[in-house]
C-alpha cells in the first residue's frame, strides 16, 4: 500500500518505512548510561559520607602531607556524586549538556575515589563509564527543555532538602569519633552552619571535623552554584502560539474545521504548534515533563496531515521528548499508528448529539424532561447567542462568574477546553446562560445579578459546536446543566447547528458492557474498579449524565510510543489538564474578593474543562 507523504516527492513510501529503511537508532545506550551514571554517583556519594573501611599505606602516607588530601577528596567525591544523580536522568534522555558535564565529573570522581578511598574498583567504574560516554557521544544529542526561573526555585528546595538529609547522615556516619551525645536539635544546628560554611556545634576526634565540615561546606556550595546557574541561564520558554500561528490555524479550521470536534480547542494560546511543510496541515501540542503531548487529530487536509505528523516526530526525537497523542479519533489514531509506527489505545467516547434526532418526548428521556419542566416552574429562563451578539458589560459578568464558580484555583483543560471566554476572535462561540430575577434566601441579588449558569460551546465547522465548559452558582437549584443543554439543542437550528459534542466518557464501553446482562468476571471486574475510582475521578457520573441525553458515541483514543511509556503519559496528561499542579499553600493562596460565593462542588471532565454536577 503506498501512502502519499506531505514534503515527500516520492510519494510512494510511507514514514515508518523509511525509518527502518534508514537503521534504528539504539535506545539502550543512553538508558544503560543513565543507569549506571546513577549507580557512580551513589558510589561517590558513600565514598564522601562513610568512613573508608579499609586502611592502606598510600592513606597513611597521605595523612602526613602538608595539606592533606582526604577531607577535600571527601568534600569531592560527594559533589560529584550529587551531580552524577542529578545528571542521570538527562543523560537517559540523550541530553547533550548532560553528556558534557558527566565527561567532566567522572574523572573528577575517579580521582576522589582513588585519593580517599584507595578504591580501584570505584576509579575502574567512573573510567569505564567515561569510556563508554566517550565512544558513544554521538547518542546524545537531544536538544534542551524548555525553561524558566521556575527551575532554579525547584532547585533550591529539592536539593536544600536533599542537602539537609544527606548532611545528617554525614554528621552520624563516625558515631566513635563523635564527642559527647549531640541531640537532634544539635545535629540540625550542625548541619545548617556547614552548609554556610561555618562550625558547628558538635565536635570529632582527629581530622573528622574536617571532613564533616568540607562536605557540608561543598553541598552547600554545590545547591547555592546549581541555584544561581538556573537563575541566571538563558530562558527557553515553553512553545505557545503566536498571532500568525494562530491566524495560520484559524484558515485551516474554516477549511477542514469539520472533521474532528476538538479541532477548535487547537486554538488555545499555551500550546505550541507544527506545520506541514506546505503548510495544509498542524499538530498542536504541549510539553509537559519531558512528554510532547498532541491533542485531537491533525488540523487541516487529511493527505498533509503525514507531513505534519513526521515533523512532530522529529521534534520530540531532536528534543528527546516521549511522544504522545490524547484523545484523538478513529481516523487520526490509524494515521498516527502508521506513519509513525506507534500504538493506540481506546481511551473512552464521546457523546454526539445530533440535533434533528433529539427530542424530549419519549419514555426515555422522562426523567431528563421532568427536570427541566420544574426548573422552569421555579421561574429559570434561559438565553442562547452567540458571542458577538452580548455585550461586553454582559461578556465581562459571565466571564466573573465562571472564574468563581470554577471551583478550583487552576483553570483546568488541555485536550478539550479553549481556556478563554468571550474573545474578540471567537465571536462564533456559543454562550447558553441561565436566568432567575429571584433574590437570593438572603432577599439580597447575587454579586451576578440574575445569572446562575453558563455553558460555553466552540465551533465545530460550519454546521456543529463542542462543549467547551459548564459552570453553575452553587446556590441554583439542581438541574442547570441539564436544563441549558436542553436550550442549547433546541436553539442549535436557529443557529444552523446540526451536531453538538457533549462531554468526553473515560472508559464509557467498559462501564456499558460491564452492567449487561452475561458480563463475564474480569469485565465485571474492571467495571467494578472503574465505580471504585469513580470517587475521585467522576469516571461514572460523566458517563450516566452523557447518556441521559441518547447520543451516539464515538471513540477517542490514546497513541504512545511502548507500554512502559503509559504511566509517564498519564501523569503528564494529568498535569497538562490541570489535575496536578504544585499550588501555593493555602496561607499564600489568592483571596477571593469580599461577597463572592465560595465555588460550587461538581463533577470534573476528566479530560479538562468541562464541569457538571449531576441532579
Amino acid at each position: 500500500m503506498s501512502v502519499r507523504t506531505d514534503g515527500d516527492k516520492s510519494g510512494l513510501v510511507p514514514n515508518r518505512v523509511r525509518r527502518v529503511l534508514s537503521g534504528p537508532r539504539p535506545e539502550a545506550v543512553p538508558a544503560l548510561v543513565g543507569t549506571a551514571c546513577m549507580l557512580v554517583g551513589l558510589l561517590d556519594i558513600a565514598a564522601g559520607v562513610f568512613p573508608r573501611f579499609r586502611h592502606s599505606r598510600m592513606h597513611a602516607v597521605a595523612e602526613v602531607l602538608p595539606g592533606a588530601l582526604g577531607p577535600f577528596a571527601a568534600a569531592l567525591a560527594l559533589s560529584a556524586g550529587v551531580l552524577l544523580l542529578l545528571l542521570a536522568h538527562g543523560l537517559k534522555r540523550r541530553k547533550r549538556r548532560a553528556w558534557r558535564a558527566a565527561v567532566v565529573l567522572l574523572p573528577a570522581g575517579a580521582v576522589a575515589q582513588f585519593t580517599y578511598r584507595h578504591s580501584v574498583i570505584g576509579v575502574l567504574i567512573s573510567l569505564a563509564l567515561l569510556a563508554l560516554l566517550l565512544r558513544h557521544r554521538g547518542e546524545f544529542d537531544a536538544l534542551p527543555d524548555p525553561r524558566s526561573r521556575w527551575k532554579a526555585v525547584a532547585n533550591f528546595v529539592v536539593l536544600g532538602a536533599g542537602s539537609i538529609g544527606l548532611g545528617l547522615v554525614i554528621v552520624n556516619s563516625h558515631p566513635r569519633r563523635m564527642l559527647g551525645a549531640p541531640s537532634l536539635a544539635d545535629q540540625l544546628e550542625h548541619v545548617m552552619y556547614g552548609l554556610f560554611g561555618f562550625e558547628g556545634p558538635i565536635d570529632y576526634a582527629g581530622r573528622v571535623s574536617w571532613t564533616v565540615g568540607y562536605s557540608l561546606g561543598a553541598l552547600g556550595l554545590l545547591t547555592a552554584v546549581t541555584t544561581i546557574y538556573l537563575a541566571f541561564r538563558p530562558e527557553h520558554p515553553a512553545a505557545r502560539l503566536t498571532a500568525d500561528d494562530e491566524r495560520r490555524l484559524r484558515e485551516l479550521l474554516e477549511r477542514h474545521g469539520g472533521r474532528d470536534s476538538l479541532g477548535h480547542f487547537a486554538l488555545r494560546r499555551d500550546k505550541g504548534v507544527i506545520f506541514s511543510p506546505s503548510g495544509k496541515a498542524a499538530v498542536t501540542y504541549r510539553v509537559v515533563s519531558g512528554v510532547m503531548l498532541a491533542s485531537g487529530d491533525p488540523i487541516g487536509d487529511v493527505e498533509a496531515w503525514p507531513g505534519a505528523i513526521e515533523r512532530f516526530m522529529d521534534e520530540a526525537k531532536a528534543h528527546s521528548w516521549t511522544p504522545a497523542v490524547m484523545g484523538c479519533s478513529e481516523t487520526g489514531g490509524e494515521v498516527w499508528t502508521r506513519e509513525t509506527g506507534l500504538d493506540a489505545l481506546e481511551l473512552g467516547d464521546e457523546a454526539v448529539v445530533d440535533v434533528r434526532d433529539f427530542s424530549l418526548s419519549g419514555r426515555a428521556m422522562r426523567n431528563v424532561r421532568q427536570m427541566v419542566k420544574r426548573i422552569e416552574r421555579n421561574g429559570y429562563e434561559t438565553r442562547v447567542r452567540r458571542v458577538r451578539d452580548l455585550s461586553d458589560a454582559e461578556l465581562e459578568r459571565i466571564r466573573g462568574a465562571a472564574a468563581d464558580w470554577r471551583g478550583t484555583d487552576t483553570e483546568r483543560g488541555f485536550s478539550m477546553a479553549l481556556g478563554r471566554i468571550g474573545d474578540p476572535d471567537d465571536g462564533d462561540c456559543v454562550i447558553a446562560t441561565a436566568h432567575r430575577a429571584d433574590a437570593d434566601d438572603a432577599g439580597e441579588p447575587g454579586p451576578y445579578g440574575d445569572l446562575k449558569a453558563v455553558l460555553h460551546f466552540v465551533p465545530w465547522g460550519p454546521d456543529g459546536m463542542s462543549l467547551d465548559l459548564m459552570r453553575r452558582d452553587r446556590s441554583a437549584d439542581p438541574g442547570m446543566n441539564e436544563l441549558l443543554i436542553v436550550a442549547a439543542l433546541q436553539a442549535a437550528p436557529k443557529l444552523g447547528v446540526e451536531k453538538v459534542s457533549l462531554n468526553f466518557a473515560m472508559f464509557r464501553s467498559a462501564l456499558a458492557r460491564g452492567e449487561k446482562l452475561g458480563a463475564g468476571p474480569v469485565l465485571r471486574g474492571w467495571r467494578g474498579l472503574l465505580v471504585f475510582l469513580s470517587r475521585w475521578f467522576q469516571i461514572e457520573s460523566l458517563y450516566k449524565f452523557n447518556a441521559k441525553f441518547r447520543p451516539r458515541w464515538e471513540p477517542r483514543f490514546v497513541v504512545f510510543r511502548s507500554t512502559r511509556d503509559l504511566p509517564r503519559i498519564g501523569f503528564a496528561a494529568m498535569q497538562a489538564e490541570g489535575f496536578v499542579t504544585l499550588a501555593l499553600p493555602r496561607p499564600f493562596a489568592r483571596r477571593r474578593p469580599a461577597g463572592h460565593p465560595r465555588p460550587c462542588a461538581h463533577l470534573t471532565h476528566v479530560s479538562g474543562e468541562r464541569e457538571i454536577r449531576a441532579a
